[in-house]
């Protein structure tokens, strides 16, 4: 079977991105052993830190294996970082736009080549208040369904004690160092959904089998029980708009409502001293 070379740009990122993540950060990997030796496969990760694709991309390259991330595309448009995205051949989104479809097929072609694509379900930051997995998009499970490729669920937990969540890129705390924590579990038994159609009812299914799957290799990590429901960003941000509404609306009569006090945004609070 086929497998992505580790070439040449890939060598020198790694050079200079892993010292100081070995300064910043114990390392402990786990689950390594899941990682296919050979073949296409997709890796969902779940995502609480800028700093998470650096961690995945160490830990992969540690088993000899490299991974193309799925990155918005205005990335690639940021000097020094865009052009060794552009020649690792990292995989650019287009978010809500046709040339969305892009992406999908180079994840498929890169898989069919043997490659590695690393997806982010989530899709951004998790807004979660204790940092748990949010409810994913379902481009993984696209490109799962049509491929039939293992599908490996990875947790990483440590980064987010380094760059929390929405702090932007200003790291924090980076002494004593943190013990940064990649577990991957075996591939998501997915076959009860193979030939049936791609509806969104199905797609929904699949994501929701893939998030239940890194969730509960976060939970391992953190020795902990998720919460029983996962928590929804788009209804969040729905229910705060329908807040806002009501403070401007009119009262019957003619009368404004007076406007209520502000609400606080749907940031995580990031945890200080638990699961350090």
């Amino acid at each position: 079977m086929s497998r992505r070379k580790i070439g040449f740009w890939y060598r020198l990122a790694a050079g200079l991105v892993k010292p100081p993540l070995l300064v910043l950060f114990k390392r402990d990997w786990r689950g390594m052993e899941h990682i296919p030796a050979d073949g296409g496969f997709i890796a969902v990760i779940n995502h609480n830190s800028y700093l998470d694709p650096l961690s995945y991309a160490h830990y992969q390259y540690d088993t000899g294996r490299v991974p193309r991330f799925l990155a918005k595309n205005s990335l690639f448009r940021s000097g020094v970082l865009g052009g060794f995205l552009r020649r690792l051949d990292q995989i650019p989104v287009y978010r809500e736009s046709a040339d969305a479809v892009g992406a999908f097929r180079a994840a498929v072609d890169a898989i069919e080549k043997g490659e590695c694509v690393a997806f982010y379900p989530e899709g951004t930051l998790t807004r979660d208040p204790d940092l748990w997995p949010m409810t994913g998009k379902t481009g993984a499970a696209r490109v799962a369904l049509l491929t039939r490729a293992p599908v490996i669920p990875v947790a990483q937990w440590g980064t987010h004690h380094a760059m929390p969540p929405y702090a932007g890129f200003k790291p924090r705390r980076l002494f004593p160092r943190k013990t940064l924590t990649v577990q991957a579990g075996p591939p998501v038994d997915l076959s009860a959904f193979h030939g049936r159609e791609p509806t969104a009812e199905v797609l929904r299914a699949v994501t929701d089998t893939l998030m239940d799957a890194v969730t509960a290799q976060l939970a391992v990590i953190r020795g902990e029980t998720p919460p029983a429901e996962r928590y929804d960003h788009r209804e969040a941000f729905v229910a705060r708009d329908v807040r806002k509404q009501a403070r401007h609306e009119p009262a019957p009569g003619g009368r404004t409502v007076p406007k209520a006090a502000p609400q606080p945004p749907d940031v995580p609070k990031v945890d200080k001293g638990r699961n350090a």
